[in-house]
């Protein structure tokens, strides 16, 4: 089921099944700022991600003994939510933990994905509850949504660049040929600069760095008026990735709080890098936001 919401600077659309955000339209403009899932190339908008961010060494981990088989980007993001509360210009979904979910994922929980317009902000927000009295709970969450670029019609994908700020170099950690991130090889990139946009910057998969603190990525360019910002303040990692060697005129900008496992991991979810912990009756929160011009 697809729900609308808006105010006086967007139209969005969100689909119960996995919480996606499916379209935003400027108010002013009448543009679409959101890649429209082009199954030829790629068939998402904006996923989910939860329990797990990027993938798993042979898709799977183990976890008091057991082990468990779970694909790329865990299983939120192809299941139904329930519209736990709605509001003129905010909307908050929930997944429950369930009998199907315990075969590949051992524990209760409560997801919560929050979308609120605030004047010109998009604020997305996870919350994560453990309800077990007993059992910690041990989880990774993120973001994944896919603009348009170019994002009018009479420019090309290469007319833009991403600039981030504040203006620094950022750890950037590389993905291994043979699959995982190779986090022993981890180099220093210079953010501090401009990176013009390029199909090609995506041959290898996507772009991973490691972050700090409260950061801004913008996509923008010098031939229009109109661009996207990102705006983090406590996720630990950022992707950025777009379709190669398909390729679609879109790039997602990706706040994770966890990351892909590494070729040499022990499988162990207890060891996993990136994993977030809560103990019994705890509650994680997360947030990013979105400006649209």
């Amino acid at each position: 089921m697809q729900i609308e919401l808006s105010n006086e600077f967007y139209r969005i659309k969100i689909e119960t099944l996995g919480a996606e955000l499916q379209s935003v339209v400027g108010q002013h403009n009448d543009y679409e700022y959101l890649w429209q899932a082009d199954p030829a190339v790629w068939g998402r908008h904006a996923p989910v991600l939860f329990p797990i961010v990027g993938k798993l060494k042979n898709d799977e981990y183990t976890y008091q003994g057991k082990t468990y088989h779970l694909t790329q980007h865990g299983f939120a993001r192809d299941q139904e939510f329930a519209v736990e509360r709605q509001t003129d210009h905010s909307i908050t979904f929930l997944l429950k933990d369930s009998e199907a979910s315990h075969a590949v994922y051992p524990f209760s929980f409560e997801f919560r994905v929050k979308y609120a317009l605030i004047n010109q902000l998009l604020k997305v927000t996870y919350y994560v509850t453990n309800p077990s009295s007993t059992e910690p709970l041990y989880f990774s969450v993120g973001g994944h949504p896919a603009f348009r670029v170019p994002l009018t019609d009479d420019l090309k994908f290469d007319d833009y660049f991403m600039r981030f700020k504040p203006s620094k170099s950022r750890i950037q950690i590389p993905l291994n040929p043979q699959g995982g991130i190779d986090f022993e090889h981890r180099t220093l990139a210079p953010t501090d600069v401009d990176w013009q946009v390029d199909h090609e910057i995506f041959k290898n998969d996507a772009l991973i760095f490691q972050l700090n603190d409260e950061n801004e990525i913008q996509i923008l360019s010098d031939k229009t008026e109109h661009s996207v910002t990102l705006k983090t303040k406590d996720a630990p990692f950022l992707g950025i990735w777009s379709a190669y060697p398909k390729k679609g005129d879109y790039i997602c900008l990706e706040p994770w709080w966890g990351i892909a496992d590494s070729i040499d991991t022990s499988g162990e979810l207890t060891e996993k890098k990136g994993i977030n912990k809560l103990d019994p009756a705890g509650e994680f929160k997360a947030k990013y936001s979105i400006n649209f011009k």
